[in-house]
Formats: structure tokens, sequence, C-alpha cells
């Protein structure tokens, strides 16, 4: 009947200790989430700002070296803006695959 006892509070002590390790993980990830996730969307703008600025600089340029029908600086606008897209996108997906990665190393 002891043995059983002592298995018995064994496997409840167990229980306990892996909640309570979750838990803190869980802790620990949430402060960094939030942290990170604040840092991501700063980056995430200014990886769109800049090469939306640039190409409209471009256009701009090329609207008064070039001038054509069409507008150069809208052109590039659009061109700056898809390549900040694209690089976003990319840069996310990598974020989120290492992100998976990782939890799924800690599990």
């Amino acid at each position: 009947m002891e043995s059983t006892d002592k298995n018995s509070q064994n496997l409840f002590s167990k229980k306990v200790e892996e909640k309570a390790r979750r838990k803190l993980q869980a802790q620990h990830n949430d402060k960094k989430s939030v942290w990170f996730g604040l840092g991501m969307m700063g980056i995430v703008g200014w990886t769109i700002a800049i090469p939306t600025l640039i190409g409209a600089l471009l256009g701009i340029w090329l609207d008064s070296k070039y001038p054509t029908t069409f507008s150069w600086t809208l052109s590039m606008l659009i061109v700056g803006l898809l390549v900040g897209c694209l690089t976003a996108w990319h840069w996310i997906s990598k974020e989120d695959k290492e992100m998976n990665q990782k939890d799924e190393k800690d599990e």
C-alpha cells in the first residue's frame, strides 16, 4: 500500500513539475514575443518604405532627364513598393520558419 502511495505522489509531482515548466516557458515566450512583434513591425515598415522612397526618387530623376508620355515617378514608386513588399514577405516567412523550428525543438 505504501508503494502505491509513493507512486501516486511521484506521478503527481511529475505532473505539477511539467505544468510549472510549461507555464514558465510560456511566460518567457510571451515577454519575448511582445518586443519581438514590435521590432518586427518596425523592420517590416522600413523594409517596405525604403525601396518605395528610392523608387520614387529614381522616378523623379528619370522624369527630369527622360520625359515621356507616362510617369516614371509613378512607375518606379510601384516597382519600389513591390520590391519592398516581396522583401518583407520573404523576411517574415524566414522568421516564421525559424520560430516554428525552435518551438518544435523546445517540445
